[in-house]
């Protein structure tokens, strides 16, 4: 009876749990059927009394989506390239080379984990601004080409690959390239892809930065664009809200279908909490 208890009790908070995070997408979903008085009616409806799927088309109308669409694709899968290549390099060198400095050097990219992404956005602005970069596609880009975390993910990943298969493929003639690529990589996949997944899913939905250092509409992502629908005289909530789900539906369809890449890959990874 007691265990009986125990499970009905999990069961029933993570049952809890699980409509706490469904209920904003629910919201959103809803509230992208509503008409603009329905969208802001106090108090609210769960359901909407007209379904208006025109507010999809409305919403596309209103901005130049498919442009921010490409924006989005281009930024997105080239930081994502650019931010697996060099952590792939750093965490393999972190990992299995020796040289002078190495876990001194480690120790301090690890410590910039603790400075607020925040702070750094005064400084890259400067440093673009100084390179001439502000509203280009390599202001959306260069910024996001590294990180410690990514590296970190891989560097613990990489390290639970044995040491004497290292050293048999040296002495066999293989390179630390050819090693790394053909080996060490294939080993550490469920890691890679959950760092891409990542790395993916917070390109696509970066909103301050893009603000930042585009000026020209041509070149804004999704998140940016959504700003179309707030205007002085309001928010037009239900267009809104179309637009949001528009933009949230391919990082939750990729979330979920590789969900268990990110569980394998953390787990492999050693990171809690």
């Amino acid at each position: 009876m007691k265990n009986i208890m125990k499970f009905i009790g999990l069961y029933g908070i993570l049952f809890l749990g699980s409509i706490l995070m469904i209920l904003p997408f629910y919201w959103m979903l809803a509230t992208s059927l509503k008409s603009g008085g329905e969208a802001i009616q106090v108090p609210p409806t769960w359901l909407p009394e007209n379904w208006l799927f025109s507010n999809y088309s409305k919403a596309l109308e209103a901005a130049p989506f498919a442009r921010y669409f490409i924006n989005s694709v281009i930024v997105t899968f080239t930081s994502t390239a650019g931010e697996l290549f060099t952590s792939i390099l750093a965490a393999f060198a972190f990992a299995k080379l020796k040289f002078w400095g190495k876990d001194i050097l480690f120790l301090c990219l690890l410590a910039t984990m603790m400075v607020p992404g925040e702070l750094m956005t005064i400084p890259n602005f400067v440093t673009l601004a100084n390179w001439n970069m502000i509203n280009t596609y390599w202001a959306l880009i260069i910024p996001w080409l590294a990180s410690i975390f990514s590296v970190f993910t891989l560097k613990q990943s990489f390290q639970s690959v044995p040491d004497e298969l290292y050293y048999a493929a040296k002495t066999d003639g293989a390179s630390d390239w050819r090693f790394l690529w053909e080996m060490m990589v294939p080993l550490s996949k469920s890691s890679i892809v959950a760092v891409m997944i990542l790395k993916v899913i917070g390109s696509w939905n970066s909103f301050m930065w893009p603000l930042i250092v585009t000026n020209d509409t041509a070149l804004r992502t999704l998140p940016v664009g959504l700003q179309a629908f707030t205007t002085e005289a309001g928010t037009k909530f239900e267009l809104l809200m179309a637009a949001s789900t528009l933009v949230v539906i391919p990082m939750v369809v990729i979330y979920l279908l590789l969900q268990k890449h990110i569980i394998q890959g953390i787990s492999r990874s050693g990171l809690k909490g």
